[in-house]
């Protein structure tokens, strides 16, 4: 069918305009037809399509858990006394007569899709247009990049943020964060990321992480029981989350699987890992990105933990909370890897990912209104990505250069040119940038000019 409509859209069709529409439709549903004429300069099987494709599977683990997650959490906190919110959400979801049980998986499942979905259609529908519009007026193709912004950004969020918040978001991080410095591949910032900065700053009380992020109304909770973040309880008092003091219930291994508040997909570092496999599998996702972030909260965290302190809790947090709290392990497998706004050099990566981790426990640390700092050691080393690899393409420059002066010496014995001087001595001719044409002789020009002579 779409092959019927070619025509309508090609140079000269009644809808040229809307080609890119077109394109885009036609190459998610159908591999391209096009094979090079001539000898491919870069033959791989690992195209712009396949990629993303790829960074899309890895975020299903995380997608499946946050449903999931966003629903037990609710029922956990009904359960204990809370009370359901007053919403549509929660109305459509009594609809279906399942009942607010934390122990039925089906529920806690249902009930958290009807708050990750909607936030995930109002994503793809705004920033969707906003990439068709840029894509028809500057008349290039829809590129599949959006498909992995569309998923990253409502992972980031919580579960009860408005839905006109979620349009606003997406449509500054696709515009400001990407269009207006090209479009995919041109960005310097993570679009996912300016978006969820853009709400940080604009709508802090919703995001910051200290308000409840439960889709419940917590009013009638007992004293003791919160529904904030385990990174915003850990901010207060570290034994709070080590020593499940003060009304905190949750352990490591529940931190680790995401058994705890946060935003809808971030929670489980497990999931993380799962994704992060998947990428490094296939060389998608760069190892040495996500080994620096390691090492680099390895190293801040030692040193904090070394240093101590009586007036800030977060000097005493060691590395195995830092890990799985927060969205340290999401943004280290998913935004941190990102290969258009980080490093592309082998030690430009590790470098770029070292300095992550060492700004991330920095942010949780010293920064007393925001405990969370992964979203925003990425931006601040995206800047810097640039910076890294340029100095590294120099160093490998140079190298080269040395390396092929040592091969071929200037000496007269390495040039076979010589020209004869008129003292009867050889010395080398120089050597010219370009191959130099062989002349035209009277003779062969003669011959071509009798050859065009009439017989």
């Amino acid at each position: 069918m779409l092959d019927k409509l070619a025509h309508s859209f090609e140079k000269g069709g009644k809808h040229e305009k809307l080609y890119p529409l077109y394109e885009a439709a036609d190459t998610f549903l159908y591999t391209p037809p096009d094979v090079a004429k001539r000898d491919s300069h870069v033959r791989d099987a690992l195209d712009l399509k396949r990629m993303m494709t790829t960074v899309v599977i890895a975020l299903l683990p995380c997608v499946l858990f946050a449903m999931y997650n966003t629903g037990l959490q609710a029922h956990l906190m009904i359960a204990k006394g809370a009370a359901p919110l007053d919403n549509w959400q929660t109305a459509l979801y009594q609809m279906f007569g399942l009942g607010f049980d934390p122990a039925s998986i089906l529920a806690c499942f249902l009930h958290g899709a009807i708050y990750f979905l909607p936030v995930y259609a109002i994503t793809m529908a705004i920033g969707g247009n906003c990439e068709a519009i840029f894509s028809v007026v500057r008349k290039h193709e829809i590129n599949e990049g959006f498909l992995v912004t569309g998923l990253l950004f409502p992972l980031t969020l919580p579960p009860t943020i408005p839905l006109w918040q979620v349009a606003l978001g997406i449509a500054f991080g696709v515009v400001i964060g990407k269009e207006v410095f090209g479009g995919t591949g041109m960005n310097v910032l993570n679009p996912a990321l300016t978006a969820r900065a853009f709400l940080f700053f604009a709508y802090p009380a919703q995001i910051s992480g200290d308000q409840p992020w439960v889709a419940a109304n917590l009013t009638a909770l007992p004293q003791g029981v919160s529904g904030a973040t385990a990174l915003a309880r850990a901010a207060v008092d570290p034994g709070v989350v080590m020593n499940q003091t003060g009304g905190w219930t949750a352990t490591w291994w529940d931190s680790f699987l995401g058994f705890i508040p946060g935003s809808m997909g971030e929670t489980s570092t497990l999931a993380c890992l799962i994704g992060a496999a998947i990428l490094i599998l296939t060389r998608v996702g760069s190892w040495r990105t996500m080994l620096g972030v390691v090492l680099g909260t390895l190293a801040m965290s030692s040193l904090f933990n070394a240093i101590g302190s009586q007036t800030n809790a977060m000097f005493n947090l060691p590395f195995e909370w830092h890990v799985v709290l927060g969205g340290w392990a999401f943004g280290m497998v998913f935004m941190a890897t990102d290969p258009v706004s980080s490093a592309f050099t082998d030690i430009g990566k590790l470098i770029y990912g070292f300095g992550i981790g060492v700004l991330v426990v920095l942010v949780r640390v010293v920064n007393p209104a925001y405990p969370e700092g992964m979203m925003l050691a990425i931006l601040f080393m995206n800047m810097f990505a640039p910076l890294i690899d340029h100095f590294f393409v120099q160093a490998n420059i140079k190298e080269a250069r040395s390396s092929w002066r040592s091969i071929v010496p200037a000496t007269p014995s390495a040039s076979p040119h010589w020209s004869a001087s008129s003292a009867g001595s050889a010395s080398p001719a120089p050597r010219s940038r370009w191959p130099t044409a062989r002349p035209r002789t009277r003779s062969s020009t003669s011959r071509s000019r009798s050859s065009r002579s009439p017989a």
